[in-house]
């Protein structure tokens, strides 16, 4: 009797594994600092419903945007501890991890937003997704938010007009340089505490996309934005080298996909979600959107150009020589 019992338990036991592996899929929890309505939190529910369609039961994605699960101090902390598996930051925040991820932060130096995407497609762009494997992250792609103009309280249209203004910046020493080549005072502060910074003066103005200008309501205590183009504010999308590798193969597989194929539609959908935010903050009538002169913007260029030769050392001089390669076709 004793026999048979074992011998039903030791067939059974394949099943009632996989009945557990059913019952607990991988969780990957997706943290995000912006709205979902943005190109990155699109771009994060898109990839959960991909990779829960194609990996049903094998797989579980939370998102959680607008800072609700860790905001800009404490998430790449968490991703490193196990705590969340998937981020999207800004380009900004990776200095501390590969220096020349800096190239991303440098003014003018992309014409505009197709010339970043060729560049980050290139063989160079590639490799700095994998530049930071030593210390724990992994690149899984890049997804573009839009380039990034300039609100103040005032009108900018020449770079003496940003003296003396503080402006809030990401946590970047490129940042931090390029208002300081305008004699402007930079200031650090976390994305979700923008809108109060600029209400109660802590900061006069800021630099940002479209899209999260109108997200974050900047256009209702900021009375002037210059239509600038002067950077790009695009994200990568990060997760925990240990993690990634160590999920099963096919799983892992068809989660690079799925990345590969939200990253197209993120980038696709980008330039149409600001033009469609840019059009609201002109609708609402709060503010006033400063278009430069060529000889204006040139002047702009001109004031930061600078800083691409403080940060040429840490970057490295062929990689600012190969994303100057990638505007020729612009």
């Amino acid at each position: 009797m004793f026999k048979h019992t074992l011998k039903a338990l030791v067939c059974a036991f394949p099943l009632f594994a996989g009945f557990a592996s059913a019952a607990d899929p991988i969780s990957i929890k997706f943290a995000h600092v912006v709205a979902e309505h943005t190109p990155k939190g699109q771009g994060a529910l898109l990839f959960k419903k991909l990779a829960e369609e194609r990996l049903p039961g094998q797989v579980k994605v939370e998102v959680y945007p607008n800072s609700s699960l860790f905001g800009d101090g404490k998430e790449m902390e968490a991703l490193l501890l196990g705590d969340v598996q998937l981020l999207a930051p800004s380009l900004a925040k990776f200095e501390h991890y590969s220096k020349p991820i800096q190239i991303f932060d440098l003014p003018f130096l992309f014409n505009d937003i197709n010339a970043l995407d060729r560049f980050q497609q290139s063989p160079q762009g590639q490799a700095l997704l994998k530049s930071m494997e030593g210390k724990g992250l992994t690149g899984l792609g890049y997804w573009h938010n839009g380039m990034k103009q300039l609100s103040a309280n005032k009108a900018l249209y020449e770079p003496k007009d940003a003296r003396g203004l503080k402006f809030r910046v990401q946590a970047s020493a490129v940042l931090d340089e390029q208002f300081k080549a305008l004699r402007a005072a930079p200031r650090k502060m976390s994305f979700a505490e923008v809108y109060q910074g600029l209400q109660t003066g802590v900061v006069n103005g800021t630099e940002n996309t479209w899209s999260n200008y109108e997200s974050q309501n900047v256009y209702e205590v900021q009375k002037f934005f210059t239509e600038s183009d002067h950077g790009a504010i695009d994200y990568m999308v990060i997760t925990n080298t240990k993690f990634w590798n160590g999920l099963p193969a096919d799983v892992r597989s068809t989660l690079d996909a799925v990345m590969a194929e939200v990253t197209v539609e993120v980038n696709k959908q980008a330039e149409v979600l600001n033009a469609a935010s840019r059009q609201r903050i002109v609708d609402a009538g709060t503010s006033e959107i400063i278009i430069l002169t060529p000889e204006q913007r040139e002047m702009w260029r001109e004031s930061m150009r600078p800083v691409w030769k403080k940060f040429e050392g840490d970057i490295g001089v062929d990689l600012i020589q190969a994303a100057e390669q990638a505007n020729q076709s612009s």
